[in-house]
């Protein structure tokens, strides 16, 4: 075979988000403009990039919202993008977009985590990066850190994680990862789980249980993740058994599922174990009527978009001195 016909053959094909070539080439069909940090006229949130991670040449972009006083401290929030683990960016217009609407309108700072992504570099890499990112941010607890923005205005004792889809995933497991490894100063108040991108060998309710359906979703878990056990594996089923949903590091969690959303049905089974799991925690769920998945990043300015947009800034706050 000459190189031009493996360059045009095609080993994986999950459009439409990605495509492997049989000579290796990665073809990202979605999820690849960035956009520069900016002061945002919209909002007048200003944001920039900072290296959170030398060796694996990786940033995370921060967020911070009009009229903070020098000395103010806001409740914190670490971001983890979307995109099945395999596309999309802490740069994308699309996060970047979001990121400014929800700092705004919670009055937060932000840190929105870049992450290696699969096939390139496949899981579990992503949750390392990500608690590189963590840590990194816990290393301003002391107002010592490397970043002003963080040593001045992040409040360590009001912590949340949050993210979308596969971002959601990594944000639960970060939970997990502080539940075993306390981070003095570092006080992870709650999660915010939107469309959680977890699965399972077997269906539960109304989840497809055709299948052909359930073996792709297989495919594409073993495609971003190939030293899996498989659909049960707790990167992507956090309730199979032996799971730690009990030992979640932090007091409250809400999750968001949308009605037309494949995936929601995970999220109602997700928090019905947590509550059965002994953790002490409260848990809350909201499903949007009529959505798709990630509805609320395709048609921000809809209706269910806004009431999600309230509910979650109302979670960051509702601990407020």
């Amino acid at each position: 075979m000459d190189s031009t016909t493996a360059s045009s053959e095609v080993a994986h094909d999950f459009s439409p988000l990605i495509k492997v070539h049989k000579d290796g080439k990665v073809e990202r069909l979605r999820g690849t403009d960035i956009v520069p940090p900016s002061l945002d006229p919209k909002t007048n949130v200003d944001s920039k990039d900072v290296v959170y991670s030398p060796e694996n040449n990786l940033s995370a972009r921060l967020y911070l919202p009009k009229n903070t006083n020098q000395n103010q401290k806001l409740p914190l929030l670490v971001y983890f993008h979307g995109g099945g683990f395999c596309i999309e960016t802490a740069f994308s217009p699309t996060y970047h977009n979001y990121l400014n609407d929800l700092v705004s309108e919670a009055n937060i700072i932000a840190v929105s985590v870049d992450y290696r992504r699969a096939p390139e570099h496949p899981l579990p890499i992503a949750y390392e990066d990500s608690w590189d990112a963590v840590k990194w941010v816990a290393s301003h607890v002391d107002g010592n850190g490397s970043e002003d923005w963080l040593n001045r205005n992040a409040d360590f004792q009001r912590v949340f994680y949050s993210g979308d889809s596969a971002g959601a995933n990594i944000a639960h497991h970060m939970a997990i990862r502080n539940g075993r490894e306390i981070i003095d100063g570092f006080n992870v108040v709650g999660i915010v789980l939107i469309h959680p991108y977890f699965w399972g060998v077997e269906p539960v309710g109304s989840e497809p249980t055709d299948v052909k359906i359930r073996a792709g979703t297989e495919r594409f878990w073993r495609f971003t993740c190939p030293s899996t056990s498989g659909l049960d594996d707790p990167w992507v089923n956090p309730c199979a058994d032996g799971s730690s949903l009990a030992s979640l590091g932090c007091a409250r969690v809400l999750v968001f599922a949308a009605e037309k959303d494949f995936l929601c049905p995970r999220g109602w089974f997700y928090y019905e174990k947590l509550k059965e799991s002994g953790w002490g925690g409260h848990v809350e769920i909201v499903e949007s009527k009529g959505e798709q998945h990630v509805f609320h990043l395709i048609n921000p300015t809809c209706e269910n978009a806004g009431s999600m947009l309230k509910k979650i800034c109302s979670f960051f706050n509702q601990d407020k001195p």
